[in-house]
């Protein structure tokens, strides 16, 4: 918009780089161009102001396929306004001499006009082709049927208008049919995923399966070892046995022999010792036998006294005293 300020009774307009303003007064132009900054009077001045600028259309619209299915079809035409002059004069692009402001909406009728251009040419085409065609190349089609479309319809050149570009951004069924559309593929893909996790499984199966069988190889393989160490010692332990058995009966052999030998032995001497003590006691009984009573009767006294047991006091009656005396005095007188 236009930049408009007042000074007593006169206008000054500044423009923008991308506005065009046209200045009539009378029928004739007095100024024309993109940018201009002038003083007018607004009693006798006709101005309009043209943007030249590059301009975004953003469009939404609802078509039909082939097999009777809606879709939504989001796109964006860009374009601008190339002949100013021509587009002014088709087109309402005047303005408020006091605000500024345009006086109709010039901007409005260009995006009806590019929007129905467009769909007619969108609905054209997806009127021929199925839902599922649509859905994997429609964009594409409708970009440049769209694009062909525009660059093909005559009221756009008279009016001024050139088409820049042409972008389709999306092209979508209902939401219905989209969810439908997309179970198979959700399927497939949990089919995949499920496929995947079995196998994982199997894989994780056939390991665990090749680990127990490990395990009860290395079991088995212990156990045999653990017989072979239970018989190893149970030899070993035979040996010993016999070996000890062995040096027990060569221990009992030699503890016989010797046994024997000592026993021999002790009898040789118990004999040795018994005809010494036999010779002895003849000896003994020999000279005994030479001896005459009274020495025989102090050899048993004196025997006696030796194996008596040890008196510390001896009490003498008289009786026993005189007793002693008098045969003590036989024996002398004898």
């Amino acid at each position: 918009m236009a930049d408009i300020t007042r000074r007593l009774g006169w206008r000054h307009l500044r423009g923008a780089p991308t506005a065009h303003i046209r200045h009539h007064r009378g029928g004739k132009l007095l100024h024309d161009g993109p940018g201009l900054s002038f003083w007018f009077r607004a009693l006798t001045a006709a101005l309009s102001e043209v943007p030249v600028d590059d301009r975004e259309l953003a469009m939404t619209f609802h078509a039909r396929t082939s097999d009777f299915q809606d879709v939504a079809v989001q796109a964006t035409v860009t374009y601008r306004i190339s002949d100013p002059a021509m587009a002014a004069a088709r087109l309402d692009f005047s303005i408020d001499p006091d605000t500024g402001a345009w006086r109709g909406t010039p901007l409005e009728q260009l995006g009806t006009l590019l929007t129905e251009t467009a769909q007619q040419h969108a609905l054209d085409v997806l009127a021929r082709t199925p839902l599922s065609a649509a859905l994997v190349d429609g964009v594409t089609a409708v970009r440049e049927r769209i694009a062909a479309g525009l660059g093909g319809e005559p009221r756009l050149p008279a009016t001024g208008i050139e088409v820049v570009a042409v972008r389709v951004i999306a092209l979508r069924p209902e939401p219905e049919v989209e969810r439908a559309l997309r179970t198979p593929a959700r399927e497939q893909i949990q089919q995949e995923a499920d496929r995947a996790t079995y196998e994982r499984r199997a894989v994780a199966v056939e390991r665990e399966r090749a680990i127990a069988e490990n395990e009860l190889d290395s079991q088995i393989e212990l156990a045999r070892r653990e017989e072979q160490l239970v018989d190893q010692r149970g030899t070993n332990a035979r040996r010993e046995a016999e070996e000890h058995a062995a040096a027990d009966a060569v221990r009992a052999e030699a503890e016989a022999t010797r046994s024997v030998r000592l026993a021999r032995a002790e009898a040789e001497g118990a004999r040795e010792v018994g005809e010494a003590r036999a010779q002895a006691q003849a000896a003994w009984l020999r000279v005994h036998a030479e001896v005459d009573v009274t020495t025989l009767h102090a050899l048993t006294g004196t025997r006696l006294a030796e194996n008596l047991p040890r008196i510390d006091s001896v009490t003498v009656s008289p009786d026993v005293l005189t007793g002693l005396l008098a045969r003590l005095g036989t024996q002398e007188r004898a």
